[in-house]
């Protein structure tokens, strides 16, 4: 009779590869099952927002009507929740809110309905609120890190500030490289002192490396820190080294405690020159730098990069939130003077991808 196999021997090896692929399998379905669970469930909250809208607009219903349907659905369907007189104008709003505008609306079904409900909540206008599901969608936010965003001011920092980026950059990657990076990014998170060394914001970036990762983008992969370069017999170190998928290309951050100054520009463009030559595969983009600094003149920023030839942009750190009424005051005054810029640049926020209508 022949030896049993040990158990624990067939977690070994290209076996124990194979048992991972089956819990990938089992993990996409489980993923899959729950988008199709939401995708009907907003759907369903949708209908029951145009019934009732329809009723009310028509004044064949009042509100008190729909305290009855509440009180009505509790005792039809006492294991059902969330059809409560709150929740059922929250469905009438959702309705309102999206549906004269149907490319919007199908991106609803993409996001949770908590998630639906905090942007309706906290963004006032159309193409704010059109913002915020797209980017929501992109980046895969958390309730967490939708409410932060809405917190930082995402919108109003896109549309009123730009990335400073170099004619280069424009011309290799055009708007795409706009909607991928900021002309500022918050650390907030690391809680730094006011007064801090390059090395503390080195090694707080490396401890909430999650966390930065989540401020830079979805498609940005951590490579190395103090990643080494060598020119001719001379050893350099870069600081922060990463990879972005959608780029296909390394990107090199080198950080600032102080101001910009024109001249950082020569030392990043010199070891973008060393990783486009030794480090850089056959089949990726060249690479690009980011100068990331704790404060800078944008007329001084622009007249550097625009006489520059590598890829290179310069961004601004914060270590705090910014204040949200400031923002809301300029973003008023952006809008009074009638920019056309407006609607365009959320537009370059969208991503090109099939949608379902909600209805």
């Amino acid at each position: 009779m022949g030896k049993r196999a040990d158990p624990r021997r067939l977690a070994e090896g290209p076996v124990e590869v194979a048992f991972s692929q089956v819990v990938g399998l089992i993990e996409q379905a489980r993923q899959r099952a729950y988008q199709a669970v939401n995708t009907e469930l907003v759907a369903l909250y949708w209908q029951i927002g145009q019934f009732i809208s329809g009723k009310l607009a028509s004044a064949e219903w009042g509100e008190g009507v729909v305290d009855g349907l509440a009180r009505h659905l509790a005792r039809t369907l006492p294991g059902q929740q969330g059809f409560t007189r709150r929740n059922l104008f929250r469905m009438r709003q959702f309705f309102e809110a999206y549906a004269g505008d149907p490319k919007v609306s199908p991106l609803a079904a993409q996001i949770s309905w908590t998630h639906n409900l905090i942007i309706l909540s906290q963004a006032q206008r159309p193409e704010e609120r059109e913002f915020y599901l797209r980017m929501s969608i992109r980046e895969r936010w958390s309730k967490r890190e939708l409410e932060r965003q809405l917190k930082l001011g995402a919108f109003e920092q896109a549309l009123l500030h730009p990335p400073k980026l170099s004619p280069v950059v424009r011309d290799m990657h055009g708007q795409t490289a706009v909607r991928i990076f900021k002309d500022a990014y918050s650390i907030d998170f690391l809680d730094l002192p006011e007064r801090h060394s390059e090395a503390d914001l080195h090694g707080g970036l490396l401890r909430q490396l999650r966390a930065f990762l989540g401020e830079l983008g979805g498609d940005f992969s951590f490579v190395a820190s103090h990643f080494p370069l060598q020119v001719g017999s001379r050893d350099f170190v870069l600081d922060l080294l990463f990879f972005h998928r959608g780029l296909n290309c390394l990107i090199a951050i080198e950080l600032k405690v102080g101001r910009f100054e024109p001249e950082h520009l020569g030392k990043l463009n010199f070891y973008l020159e060393a990783l486009d030559r030794d480090v850089r595969k056959a089949h990726e983009n060249p690479a690009m730098g980011v100068l990331l600094c704790a404060s800078k003149d944008d007329e001084v920023v622009e007249f550097a990069l625009n006489r520059s030839l590598s890829p290179a942009l310069v961004a601004q750190y914060r270590t705090q939130l910014p204040d949200k009424c400031l923002l809301a005051a300029k973003l008023q005054e952006f809008y009074a003077l009638g920019a056309p810029a407006a609607a365009g640049t959320v537009r370059t926020l969208r991503r090109r991808r099939p949608e379902k209508r909600l209805y």
